[in-house]
C-alpha cells in the first residue's frame, strides 16, 4: 500500500472507578473495574496484529487527574508491547486527564511522544519513507472553552498531515462538556488530511474527504454508554483516498432490551420470555453483556410483588457463571401504564419539571443538610451526572405508577 495506517483511540479512562456498581457481585465487579485495561489491551493487540505505523490517543487516557499507578503503569505495559515491534504511540491529555494534575509520573518508554499545553507539530516519518506532520496539544487545566481550533497550522512539507483534538463539534447533540469548541468548516478550512477527534463517547464520522472522526470510547462505563465500543483502524493513502474500519474492544456491553407483556402473562411466562431475551442477546452480540430489561405492558399483582421486592431479579440472576461469555440482568423496569384519562399536558408539565430541576442544580440543593451534617457527610460521595438522572426518572415513575395505583383503586 503507498500510504500510511494507524490506530485512532480515545477516551480510555483507565481505571475507571464505575461508581455505583460496588453492589454487584464481588467476581463480576472486578471484570467490570478491569474491562478499561482489558479493552485498551484489545487496542493493542490489534495495533501489533495489523502492523500499523502508529497509533493516535486523543485525550483521556486516565478516568480522573490524580492518574493512579495502577493506570500509569498499565499504559506503560502497552506501550512497551508496541516499542518491541517499533511502533509509535501519539498521545495528548484531556479535560479528564488535564496537565495540572496531581500525579507520580511513572515515565513512558521512548516510542512514546506527548503533547504539551501549547500546540505543537510532531513529525514521523514510516518505515516506507513517508512523511507524516501530527499536530496537537494537550489540556493544560480542566476547562478550556476558547477555540482550540484557530490555532492549528499546517507546518512545512509533508505527505499526510494529522489533526488531533480533544473537543466539541459544535452543533451535535450532546451531553459532553462544550470544550474547545469547534465546527467542521473551521476543520475544513485547515487542509488536514485527516481529524482523530476525542472527547465524545459515542463514535461518529462527522465528515469524509478528509475524515473528520470520533472513534468514542473504547468501554462503555455505564448503561447510557451502550452498543459497541472500540478504535478505528485507518488507512490513508497518498492518492487521497482513505478508508477506516472499526474495531471492537469492550470487554463487557451495556444494552438495553424490551419485553412485551400482556395482563394474562404469569410468572413463570414471563421468566422464560426474559432467559429467550438473554439467551438471544449473548447470541447476537458474542461477547459479555450487562442488560437492562424494560418490561412493557400490564403485569399482575403477582409478578409487581416479585418484582418490586427484588425477587424476581434474583431468580434471572441465579446461577449466572463469569467464567465465559455472560449477559446479567443489572436492572429489571416496568414501563408505567396510566390510563388516557391522564392528561398530556399533565406528562409534559412533568417532564419540564424534570428537566429544569436538572438545569438549576436542584438536587445539589435539596441533600445539602446530608453534606452539611458533621457526621452525615465522612459517608457520602459525589454523583455523577448520570447517576443524578436515574434518581429524577425514578421519582418520575414513581409519582406516575402512584397516579396509576390511584386510577386502578377508583375503578374497584
Amino acid at each position: 500500500m503507498d500510504g500510511i495506517r494507524f490506530i485512532h483511540t480515545a477516551d480510555l479512562h483507565l481505571d475507571s472507578p464505575f461508581l455505583g456498581l460496588k453492589h454487584l457481585p464481588k467476581e463480576l465487579f472486578t471484570l467490570v473495574q478491569e474491562s478499561t485495561f482489558t479493552a485498551f489491551e484489545k487496542v493493542i493487540d490489534t495495533a501489533i496484529e495489523e502492523e500499523v505505523d502508529f497509533i493516535v490517543i486523543v485525550g483521556d487516557l486516565y478516568d480522573g487527574e490524580d492518574r493512579s499507578i495502577k493506570a500509569q503503569a498499565r499504559l506503560r505495559k502497552q506501550m512497551e508491547r508496541l516499542k518491541e515491534k517499533d511502533i509509535n504511540a501519539y498521545i495528548l491529555h484531556g479535560n479528564h486527564d488535564h496537565l495540572q494534575g496531581s500525579w507520580i509520573t511513572i515515565d513512558m518508554p521512548d516510542n512514546v511522544f506527548i503533547f504539551g499545553k501549547d500546540y505543537e507539530m510532531i513529525p514521523f516519518t514510516s518505515k516506507r519513507g513517508d512523511k507524516v506532520h501530527l499536530y496537537g496539544f494537550s489540556y493544560g487545566e480542566r476547562h478550556i472553552v476558547e477555540r482550540k481550533i484557530l490555532g492549528y497550522q499546517k507546518i512545512g512539507h509533508a505527505d499526510f498531515h494529522i489533526g488531533l483534538l480533544h473537543g466539541h463539534c459544535e452543533g451535535g447533540s450532546t451531553t459532553h462538556q462544550p470544550y474547545a469548541p469547534f465546527t467542521i468548516q473551521e476543520m475544513l478550512q485547515k487542509d488536514m488530511d485527516y481529524w482523530a477527534l476525542g472527547h465524545i463517547h459515542t463514535r461518529q464520522v462527522l465528515h469524509e474527504a478528509p475524515f473528520i472522526v470520533y472513534p468514542g470510547n473504547i468501554q462503555g462505563r455505564h448503561k447510557n454508554e451502550d452498543g459497541s465500543k472500540g478504535c478505528y483502524h485507518v488507512s490513508l493513502s497518498k492518492s487521497g483516498l482513505g478508508e477506516l474500519t472499526f474495531i471492537e474492544t469492550a470487554a463487557i456491553q451495556w444494552e438495553s432490551v424490551n419485553i412485551y407483556c400482556n395482563e394474562n402473562i404469569t410468572l413463570s411466562e414471563l421468566y422464560s420470555k426474559c432467559m429467550e431475551e438473554m439467551e438471544s442477546t449473548m447470541q447476537a452480540n458474542q461477547q459479555s453483556t450487562m442488560i437492562e430489561i424494560q418490561l412493557q405492558g400490564p403485569l399482575s399483582n403477582e409478578i409487581n410483588q416479585a418484582i418490586d421486592n427484588g425477587e424476581f431479579l434474583e431468580m434471572l440472576q441465579d446461577g449466572i457463571d463469569f467464567h465465559e461469555i455472560f449477559v446479567w440482568p443489572f436492572a429489571l423496569h416496568k414501563h408505567v401504564i396510566v390510563s388516557h384519562n391522564l392528561q398530556d399536558s399533565f406528562i409534559k408539565n412533568l417532564d419540564i419539571t424534570v428537566e429544569d430541576m436538572e438545569k438549576e442544580g436542584a438536587f445539589e440543593q435539596s441533600i445539602s443538610s446530608l453534606f452539611s451534617h458533621i457526621y452525615g457527610r465522612r459517608y457520602l460521595i459525589n454523583l455523577e451526572e448520570e447517576e443524578k438522572k436515574v434518581l429524577y426518572k425514578a421519582a418520575k415513575d414513581l409519582i406516575l405508577a402512584s397516579i396509576a395505583a390511584g386510577e386502578g383503586r377508583g375503578r374497584d
